[in-house]
């Protein structure tokens, strides 16, 4: 039975947060552009982070979360110094930036059930 690791767990919420304002008051790439972060998973030894971002423009393409995951990818070293300035940790962990499709998939099957319940709705009902 795996241990339970709530020091990793309050790393990672804290990390979430430092990075979403140092993202949004420091970083000048215009690649980067309006993203969210929506989770970060950090290692149990706190060497490595797994930052998890999505993009909030109104018309996302793979094309823009590429640029902003190779953006983020390249400034994880400037990124890394402003959270170690930030958080008092001996360690800070390397970052690594994935992007998370679950809004995508999420919006995408609300809108599939939302064509089911229209659909639902047009037939009549036998009783």
């Amino acid at each position: 039975m795996p241990k339970d690791f709530p020091r990793s767990r309050r790393v990672a919420d804290e990390i979430q947060r430092e990075l979403a304002e140092i993202i949004r008051l420091e970083l000048k790439d215009p690649r980067v552009g309006l993203i969210t972060i929506t989770g970060v998973e950090v290692t149990n030894d706190l060497e490595h982070a797994k930052i998890f971002i999505t993009s909030l423009s109104t018309k996302p393409t793979a094309t823009s979360h590429d640029d902003a995951l190779n953006a983020l990818r390249r400034a994880a070293g400037f990124l890394r110094s402003q959270l170690a300035h930030r958080m008092k940790l001996r360690l800070v962990p390397q970052l690594a930036f994935a992007y998370d499709e679950s809004v995508e998939r999420g919006m995408y099957l609300s809108q599939l059930i939302d064509q089911a319940i229209a659909e639902d709705a047009s037939h009549p009902k036998d009783d």
